[in-house]
């Protein structure tokens, strides 16, 4: 095949052909030969046409300017679903680095909370959840389609008591939603979070003071949903305004609340399913975007419990009701 000699050899090809390199590593007893902006493949005829597939989604990416690096192949090899289609669909540029969905689950992720007034995403750590939304929410606001982002989280600690925090208020509740300004950072320039910050155009705080409010016009996220009360899951949907969208993310896996206290994110799924434009999505090991061993622990995680844990106490069973 030809990859044409518009396309940059060293996007299509990954720095050193290390996404190339990658490529026939996968492919088995598949090699490939390239000559000027020729290749050739030589292999089993099943692993040829699966690798003729990926190059040609490597070369639309690298027509888009995205080079092919080595993760970038194997998400084109493991999820034919994930093409170029979906892994070069921008949601934000910054500083050089755009910000898109890595995985066809994302892009799917991405479209609910595009098509939808308020998106569920569930999922284990390191799928996504919480960055994309973010993305979306600073596109919305640079695109003028809303007036604000809020950005919140219930104040529950992972396993671990802090106790007595001294400092201001903010001080005070910064270990609670530092992840979120680890994504804000990485969106926006720092000196110009801080205007937002004080302009109240950004706003982020404890799950407790979005109580008694109506939030019009904005881009709103609750993180770490599982560790919300029944109750607090009502409480926050039910502050929903005009011309408004909510994200709402967790692990329902990774619950915190006190025994026998049940996730309002667990039960917001039992009780929310049939409702129109609400959306939920759930987000499984496939999506894991970080260091490729976050997708070994996870699954092996879950196939310990599976082992270990009758079905209906299972992290993620527990508190469901059947339907």
């Amino acid at each position: 095949m030809s990859i044409g000699a518009q396309v940059d050899p060293v996007a299509m090809f990954g720095p050193a052909d290390a996404g190339l390199r990658r490529l026939e590593a996968l492919a088995g007893d598949t090699r490939f030969h390239v000559r000027g902006h020729d290749v050739t493949v030589t292999g089993s005829q099943a692993n040829v046409d699966a690798a003729v597939r990926v190059l040609g989604e490597m070369r639309k990416l690298a027509a888009a300017g995205q080079p092919n690096d080595p993760e970038t192949v194997e998400r084109l090899w493991g999820e034919p679903a994930a093409g170029a289609d979906v892994l070069g669909a921008n949601i934000l540029s910054h500083r050089g680095t755009s910000i898109r969905p890595k995985t066809f689950g994302q892009h799917q992720y991405v479209n609910a909370i595009r098509n939808h007034t308020i998106t569920f995403g569930t999922g284990p750590a390191g799928t996504g959840k919480t960055y994309l939304a973010m993305a979306m929410a600073v596109t919305a606001l640079q695109h003028r389609e809303v007036a604000r982002i809020i950005l919140t989280r219930p104040a529950v600690e992972a396993g671990e008591h802090l106790g007595f925090l001294p400092g201001s208020l903010d001080e005070k509740i910064d270990p609670y939603v530092r992840p979120l300004y680890d994504a804000l950072h990485d969106m926006i320039d720092p000196d110009h979070i801080k205007t937002l910050l004080d302009t109240g155009v950004i706003e982020v705080a404890p799950l407790a003071y979005m109580r008694g409010r109506t939030l019009n016009d904005a881009f709103i996220i609750l993180d770490e949903a599982q560790n919300t009360t029944f109750e607090q899951m009502k409480m926050f949907l039910t502050r929903l305004g005009l011309n408004s969208t909510m994200v709402i993310t967790g692990d329902t896996s990774q619950v915190d609340l006190p025994g026998g206290t049940r996730s309002g994110l667990r039960a917001a799924g039992d009780i929310l399913s049939g409702v129109d434009d609400i959306a939920f999505m759930e987000l499984t090991s496939k999506d894991v975007v970080r260091h490729r061993l976050v997708t070994a622990i996870v699954d092996a995680y879950d196939h310990w419990t599976l082992a270990h844990t009758p079905g209906e106490n299972h992290p993620r069973n527990k508190g469901r009701r059947s339907r």
